[in-house]
């Protein structure tokens, strides 16, 4: 009978585990793919508009945190065993949110790119609403990692209280560049391009690119 019990039980924790499972290991949801294929499309022509419509060496001011790219992905990999990645597509809408105001906050009413910038920010919201209502609430609930949290703590600081030491200088297009490659990392399902393969692939190992 305790055998009985005892086999009852771990299959119990089995199927527990198995139906957990999709929710921490998931892949990108497909309802996903819509959304930041049509963002995608807009990043295609970030260069027209992020470039050649600005002065030579044009920068804006920006929390260094927002500058995030591939190598900060692998880091925080390194750093957090078996980090979801779920926490990390998180991470990168919040980021980027931050990223899109400040380019667009810069643009005069009718600076040639501001058009372009509006509609990337609503087609990016689309994708964020997508990304919400493709999980279970609770899933927003959980406790994010130390690492991960010092992060989203600073991209949520009130920007009169960051240090001046916090505040970096970057190109528009440099930002969208790290946007588009973090994107296909991040979301790779949705994009089947050699392009994509490559953003997420060839820097795993080294987290320093």
């Amino acid at each position: 009978m305790v055998q009985l019990s005892t086999s009852v039980y771990l299959l119990g924790g089995l199927l527990g585990l198995f139906l957990l499972s999709p929710v921490l290991m998931a892949p990108t949801p497909a309802s996903m793919c819509t959304p930041l294929r049509t963002l995608n499309d807009s990043l295609s022509h970030r260069r027209r508009y992020m470039k050649h419509n600005f002065p030579i060496n044009y920068t804006i001011r920006i929390h260094h945190k927002e500058i995030f790219k591939l190598s900060d992905i692998n880091r925080m990999r390194l750093q957090v065993t078996g980090l979801d990645e779920l926490v990390l597509q998180r991470l990168w809408f919040q980021v980027n949110q931050g990223v899109l105001k400040k380019i667009i906050r810069v643009m005069p009413e009718r600076h040639p790119s501001r058009p372009y910038s509006t509609e990337l920010e609503r087609r990016f919201r689309d994708a964020e609403g997508v990304f919400v209502q493709s999980h279970p609430a609770e899933v927003f609930q959980h406790e994010l990692p130390e690492t991960i949290q010092d992060t989203w703590d600073h991209l949520t600081e009130e920007p009169d209280r960051v240090p001046e030491s916090s505040w970096r200088f970057a190109s528009p297009k440099f930002l969208l560049d790290n946007f588009c490659h973090t994107m296909h990392c991040l979301f790779s399902e949705c994009f089947a391009s050699t392009e994509a393969q490559q953003d997420c692939e060839c820097n795993k190992g080294n987290p320093l690119v």
